[in-house]
This record gives C-alpha cells, structure tokens and sequence, in this order.
C-alpha cells in the first residue's frame, strides 16, 4: 500500500523492503552481541597474574590483568551496560510517540558507536565502566524498536519465524565474539576488539540518518517543525476518556508551554503505559520466566568459557563454547520459531513451547556438569542449550502480543530492561562472589543451572491464564490530525495491494 505523507514529505518508497529490513536488524543485533561475548572471553577479558610458591610469577592478560580486577569488579564490569540501558530504555520508547523512531534507533547507534571506541581507549577500571554504561545507553532505543518493526512487516503466518530469526543474532553474536575476542586478543590487544566493533557498527549508525524514515505501527508522530501537545481522549460512545490514549495533536499552544508541562505530559504517558503492563498477568508472568531464564543464560555466556577451562581443563575454551553456542543458538532458536508457527502462534501455545523446552534443557544442562567425561558434558550441554534456545523466539512473541501496538516498544524495553536488572546483571558478580566463596566451579554451575527448573515452572503458569492476542486490536482512539496514515507501517507499500491516491484527512 503506497502512503503519501500529509506533511508534505518525499512520497518515493523507502530503499528498504521487509527481508532488507530483517536483514540489516538481525546483523546489527549480533554484533551488539559480538560485544558481549568479546568481552567474556579469554581474550579480551583475561586473568589476573599468578605467582608460583617458588616465587615465579606471570604477568595477567586482558582487561582483568592489566586492571588488576577480582571476580568481583570483573563481573560488576559484565554488566555496567545495564546501567544505561535501564535508564534510557523507557525514554525511547516514550520518545517514540513523538519522534520517528528510526531516527531514534540512529541516535542510539551512534551513542553505541562512540562508548564501543571508548572501551578500547580506557585506562582504568572506571573509565571502561562508564564506556559500557553508555553501550547499554546506545543499544536501548535499539532494542525497544526493532522488533516491533519485524512484527509490523513480517508475512502473517512467519511472524514468529522472522522474530527466531532476528533472535537466533543473540546466542550467534556472543558465540562470535568468544571467538572473536579470542583471536583479537591473542594476536593483537584487547583493546583491538572493542576499536574493530565500532568500526562495523559506523555503517549502521550513519544509515538511520540518511535513509527515509519508516514508521512504526501505533504511533504517530507530526511534522517534527511543528509542536506537539497531548491531550486527553473522550470516548465517543461513553463520554468518558478515563481509558483512552492520549491524543496527539499539532497545535500552536505548545509552543508556549512549559518545558515542565511537556516533561509532565510525558512522565504521565508513562505512568500510565506502566500500570497497564504492570497490571497485564500474562505479561508479568512472561517477564517473571524470562528473569530467571536470563540469570542462568547471562551467567553462561560470562563465565562459561572460564568455567569449562577449570573443569575440563580446555586449552580453547573459547573456540569450544563458541562453536557450541553457535550451532545451538541458529538451530535451537530458529526451531522455536518455526515449530510455534506450525503449532498455531497463539500466547498460550507459546507458554507451552517456553516450560517445555525448558524443563528438557535443564535437565540436559544439569546432567551434563555432572559428567567427569569431556566429550559426555560437550554431549548433553550441546542438547541442552539447543532446547534452552528455543525459547528465544516465543518469548519476544508474548511480549509483542498480550500488548496493543502502541505498547509495543515500551512492553520490549522493559521486558529487557527487567531481565537484565533482575537477570544477567547480578547474575555474573553473584556468581563471582559464589566461586569465590566455593572455589569449586562444578558446584557453581549446577547450583546456578538449577535456576532453570524455576523459569520453567513460571512459564507452566502462564499456560491457565486467560490470554488474548492484542497485537492486531485497532487503537481507535489514539489519532493524529495531521496524518492518519502514520498510523500504518511504511513497509505496508511493499505488499501486494498498492493504493495510488494519497491519503486525505
């Protein structure tokens, strides 16, 4: 469907596609996970230097030998990302109503670009901490928005596929990057890694710019040189506007308000955004299982290729728990996808593709650290993982749709922003401190894999809840006065039926 914007802008169609747009979104995404196993592996992360009791010592490597970091400061420097991304998370997603968030995503790239350069330049424990707060700032209006976007353009009946695809870039980038921060890490400094990822990401940040905008489902957003101001609805039938969208609106008033007033309108919307999720059952049940699941997937993908080096005495514990990662990550998260959309993509057929799967992964993962046998553990952990990423792609479905669309990005950043906080973030230092405290990583592992069993049962839950897909629920009463067709995605012009005439008010 061809949409001519009201406001007076260029009708030529966007230069991308649907398959273009998935394909760029997923290489963006991996390499935002490049990131995070780069900096957990041997190479880039190092060790702290030893001395022998007759008195030879080797020097450390990486961040935690040249920083001098304990488990501790080492795991705290894992998940500093966070810190960003848990404050500006809810800020793009908010900033989505009134800005084009493709541009937004631009912004967020070029933030990330700078802080990944930054982290190669760092001097001290402190200053590379702040550079990954600030990865986590660039990454969040990344995270809020792209989905959604996939969700709007996919084919009806690969929704989830397209998402498994999308998805599948997480376990692949972190798999890549042990290998990566590895290889970067042996031949040349760590430090190389970090300057490398910015480089791959440049294109990226500068194509949010230069490209036409798209538009995002559920929202709308006027002419940028005009104000925008929000006002409250009235339901036409009831007369009351107590359960209405705001309105947004061009109106020459808003240029005389307050930067508070705006600022008030917005922390509002958001209050009242987060009383919905916060309210929806099916939503909460769905973050609670992701939490959990999180907290074991984060701690594996930090200290994973150290703990395999202890236990089994691997010599290319980042070459190994790559490969399985990679492999495991493609097939086990495309396979969700896929086996949810042959299933019938419903939210309660999701729950039990989540608890499933799970359940059989925990078991495998479990079994597997109490193996002696290298190649037995290699066996199992290799099922296990597969069966543990399936979950990937039903996830983020359940997110996107036991929520209306204009929702969307706020239910993905928070979603994300929960399982990071409560999740991977003190799951990496908590662990730490644990083998600090054991100095036994077989025992760590499985008291950290039992956590697994809990995600499980969560999603079990969800199973009985009285859920209904939301995703395709018109929001009627969110309308612009300036150009209702902002209301539909601009990928819509891609499709089959292709409307000529532009699109009155």
């Amino acid at each position: 469907m061809a949409i001519t914007p009201i406001n007076g802008s260029d009708s030529k169609p966007s230069w991308f596609t649907p398959k273009r747009l998935l394909i760029i979104f997923c290489v963006i995404n991996m390499v935002n996970y490049v990131d995070r196993g780069a900096i957990a592996s041997n190479g880039v992360n190092g060790s702290l230097g030893t001395c022998t009791e007759s008195g030879i010592c080797t020097s450390g490597t990486g961040i935690q030998g040249d920083f001098n970091l304990n488990n501790f400061e080492d795991g705290v420097l894992s998940s500093a990302f966070m810190v960003g991304l848990l404050v500006a998370s809810p800020i793009f997603a908010s900033l989505a109503k009134s800005h084009n968030p493709f541009r937004l995503i631009g912004v967020g790239l070029s933030v990330w670009t700078f802080a990944a350069a930054g982290c190669g330049s760092s001097f001290n424990f402190w200053s590379i901490t702040l550079c990954r707060m600030l990865v986590g700032v660039g990454e969040a209006s990344f995270i809020s928005l792209a989905a959604p976007f996939i969700d709007d353009n996919a084919p009806p009946a690969q929704k989830t596929a397209w998402l498994a695809m999308f998805y599948m870039c997480i376990p692949t980038g972190v798999a890549l990057g042990y290998v990566y921060g590895g290889l970067v890490g042996s031949y040349f400094n760590w430090r190389y890694a970090f300057w490398g990822e910015a480089l791959l990401m440049l294109p990226f940040a500068v194509l949010g710019f230069v490209v036409k905008p798209l538009q995002l489902k559920g929202f709308a957003y006027a002419n940028p040189s005009n104000a925008l101001t929000t006002v409250e609805a009235t339901d036409p039938v009831t007369g009351d506007g107590s359960d209405v969208d705001d309105v947004v609106i061009a109106s020459d008033e808003t240029t005389k308000s307050s930067a508070f007033s705006k600022l008030s309108n917005q922390f509002t919307r958001f209050s009242k955004d987060m009383k919905v999720l916060l309210l929806d059952k099916v939503y909460v049940v769905n973050v609670l299982g992701y939490i959990s699941y999180n907290f074991v997937i984060g701690a594996y993908s930090y200290w994973g290729p150290k703990a395999g080096y202890n236990i089994y005495h691997m010599s290319n514990a980042d070459l190994l728990f790559g490969g399985i990662t990679i492999v495991c990550g493609i097939l086990g998260t495309l396979s969700g996808g896929f086996i949810l959309d042959n299933m019938n993509a419903t939210i309660s057929n999701a729950f039990k593709l989540l608890s499933g799967a799970t359940f059989l992964g925990a078991i495998f993962c479990f079994s597997a650290f109490c193996l002696r046998s290298l190649y037995g553990f290699i066996a199992l952990f290799a099922v296990g993982e597969l069966l543990v990423f399936a979950t990937q792609a039903p996830v983020n479905y359940v997110c996107l749709h036991c929520v209306k669309p204009s929702l969307r990005p706020l239910s993905m950043a928070m979603s994300t922003v929960s399982i990071h906080i409560f999740g991977d973030v003190p799951s990496s230092p908590l662990v730490g401190i644990l083998q600090d405290h054991l100095k036994n990583w077989r025992i760590t592992a499985l008291i950290l894999t039992a956590v697994l069993f809990l995600a499980a049962g969560i999603w079990f839950i969800g199973i009985f809840l009285n859920s209904l897909d939301l995703s395709n629920e018109d929001d009627g009463d969110q309308v612009t006065l300036i150009n209702r067709a902002n209301m539909k995605p601009l990928l819509e012009e891609n499709r089959n039926e292709e409307v000529d005439a532009p699109v009155e008010v």
